[in-house]
Formats: structure tokens, sequence, C-alpha cells
């Protein structure tokens, strides 16, 4: 359609395919092509008809996309691409280094700005999503705790950080939260939990040849950030059991406010997801909000963005009137 939101997609791993599959899901949508720093010809897009171009190619294409979604690995792609591609796209990006992001945001800022285009960082369902709910949970019920938990299920970032690793050749991460943990926050006794106490992390690495298994798992365990404030167990595995016992990304999780509304009354507020598939739910985010993207730049509120500076109606291709009478 004519007046479909033109989408492009730069990276064409997990992510990419699932955003590919999404916009399938949305009439309104329309993906114009997607970029790689790989070679063209070694991608097979869903769809034989969508133009597959180098990463070079987006130096020209700013009038045939409306949103570029970027859907590269947070620890090394999207601090440099985003930024560098706000400059002269509305972007989306699924950033999820929790400490970084306000210095993420910073950048991505200077650049849109300069641009006059819109950028949204750090979407997806966490950051993303759980953020809304954590946001809600401390509003509603000031005199309170908020608690998240991850998992049990592969975390694409933390993956993607156990892949730049010296010596690796492949790899999964998984999150697991603590089931006492759980019980103790739903319990409404507002247990104060250390990052330790809440999650471990689990991973699966398959080794290069001649790579040092010690120095390999020195560095995933001690990784700021991303590994070292957990208690973290390294296993090395063959590709083949990678393939055949990792092939899935499941993953889900609560997010819990724990509060008091008076003396007398205790209130446990909690949200939960429970995924097959994280990078197709993760990119069903992403192209719910490059929708809000398109439409916050046709307005001109250019600069960057969060989802907590989104609202919920800006989402939905359904315009404000219908929601008004089928959802409130």
């Amino acid at each position: 359609m004519s007046d479909s939101i033109r989408i492009g997609i730069l990276g064409y791993g997990n992510l990419g395919r699932g955003v590919e599959t999404a916009i399938h899901k949305n009439p309104d949508m329309r993906l114009v092509g997607i970029y790689s720093r790989r070679a063209p010809a070694t991608i097979t897009p869903q769809n034989p008809q969508t133009p597959v171009l180098s990463i070079d190619a987006l130096d020209d294409d700013t009038e045939k996309i409306d949103v570029l979604i970027l859907c590269g690995g947070s620890k090394d792609d999207l601090p440099v691409q985003t930024p560098q591609f706000a400059r002269r796209y509305n972007v989306v990006d699924s950033f999820d280094n929790h400490a970084c992001i306000p210095e993420h945001f910073e950048t991505v800022d200077a650049r849109a700005r300069a641009g006059n285009t819109t950028a949204l960082i750090a979407c997806g369902w966490d950051p993303g999503l759980f953020s809304i709910n954590r946001l809600y949970g401390e509003a509603l019920l000031p005199d309170g705790e908020t608690y998240t938990f991850w998992g049990r299920g592969v975390s694409q970032g933390h993956s993607d950080a156990i892949r730049r690793v010296s010596g690796v050749a492949a790899g999964v991460q998984y999150t697991l939260p603590s089931q006492p943990a759980i019980e103790q926050v739903r319990s409404g006794t507002r247990p104060q939990l250390s990052t330790r106490q809440k999650h471990m992390r689990e991973c699966f690495v398959v080794l290069k040849e001649g790579a040092d298994e010690n120095a390999v798992r020195e560095a995933i365990v001690t990784m700021p950030n991303y590994f070292e404030p957990y208690d973290t167990t390294v296993h090395f595995i063959s590709a083949e059991e990678l393939a055949r016992d990792h092939g899935n990304m499941p993953h889900g999780g609560f997010v819990i406010r724990s509060g008091n509304t008076s003396d007398a009354h205790a209130q446990v507020v909690e949200y939960r997801i429970a995924l097959d598939s994280n990078p197709e739910f993760t990119a069903s985010v992403l192209v719910a909000y490059a929708r809000a993207v398109h439409r916050l730049s046709q307005m001109g509120q250019y600069g960057c963005k969060t989802v907590l500076d989104i609202a919920p109606g800006l989402l939905s291709p359904k315009p404000a009137a219908a929601l008004r009478q089928q959802l409130l």
C-alpha cells in the first residue's frame, strides 16, 4: 500500500528474521529492504522479492525508509550504529545493557536532534515493557519495592556478549531466576535481595580450535555488567550438542511490585511473560514501537526517546476513537 510505513532492517540474525516475520503480521507496514554487513547473496529472506542490500546502500536510501530497525548486538554494534544512522534515519534499537542506557541515550539524542529524526532506544521486553511496568508499580504503590526476575531463558544480549569473547566459536546463555526468592516476593514481605540471590547465569560455549578453556571462562565470568555481578557457570560443549540441545530461544520473566496502600492493606502487582521465542517477541515489540516512532516523527517530535516517553495509543494501528470504544 502506498501509505504503508516503510521499514528497513539492519542486521539479519535471529532478531532481524523476527522483525521480518513481525512486519508480515502488520498490514500497515511494508519491508523495503534488508541491509547487512554480510554479502547480500548469502542471505535468503522469507519473501524472495525483498531486496537484500549491503549496509553501504544506507548511504543513499534515506528517502525509501520511514523507520530503520537496528538488529545488531548491544555490546559492539548498537553503540556505534544507532548514533551513526540516527543522523539520517528514524531508528529503533533494542540496546539492552541497562547500566549504559543513559550514556547511549545522550549520544543518540545529539545525533537525532542534529538530523531532525526520531530515535527510540532500549526497546523490547526488558528493557522495554518491563521498564513500563516498573514505572507503573512505583507510581501506583509509592510505599513498596519492585522486583524483576528473568528466565529461565536465553538472553540474546548476553549470548551475543559470550560470542564476542576471544576463543569462542559459538554459545548461548541462560538466565535462571531463584524460585525461593520469587516466592518470598510474592508473599508481600519485601525481602532485601542481592543480585546474586535473585538470579544465576548458565553459559554453554563451543570453543574455537586451540582456545584456552580457562582463559575463556575467566573472560566470561568477570565481564562487567553482563556476568560479573552474578554466580555464573560455564559449560564447554561440542557444536553438535549446542545445535541439538540449545537451538530454541525461550525466555520470560516477572515484574512484581510489593507495597502497602495503608498500614492495614498490602498489595502485590505482578506482570509476567512466557515466550517460546525471545527474538520473535522482541521483534514484535520493536515493530509496534516503529509505528510510534513514525508517528512522532510526523509530528516533529525529534530526538531520542525510550518506551517511558511514548503513549500506549501510538503503538496501535487503530485510531484513537476505536481504542476508546474497544479497550477502555
